[in-house]
């Protein structure tokens, strides 16, 4: 079963209220098995355009990728984070197929 991913895009306007979310968020993601792969960190935009924060969450399945985003513990912490950041958010499932040789 390939596994789901939260692929977002942020820029933080409310530092301190986007903590407040980041607090809340921490037992839905615990809920769905979720996984930082990446949470910030140095990276170059060399196309397109860019924010600066970069987060890759890797969960078990697409399915538990899409449950915890519509959970009702992750809405309660979403409230949080509307007002205090711009973010686009892509929820997307694995590949599993043949790779390059």
């Amino acid at each position: 079963m390939a596994k789901g991913y939260w692929i977002a895009r942020v820029e933080v306007t409310e530092p301190e209220q986007y903590k407040a979310y980041i607090a809340a968020n921490a037992l839905p993601f615990k809920n769905f098995g979720a996984r930082f792969l990446v949470r910030s960190g140095r990276f170059e935009n060399p196309e397109g355009s860019s924010r600066p924060r970069n987060i890759v969450i890797e969960f078990p399945s697409y399915e538990a990728a899409l449950g915890c985003y519509k959970s009702r513990e992750y809405q309660d912490a979403l409230k949080l984070r509307r007002g205090a950041s711009t973010i686009d958010l892509v929820i997307i499932e694995g590949y599993d197929g043949p790779q390059p040789s």
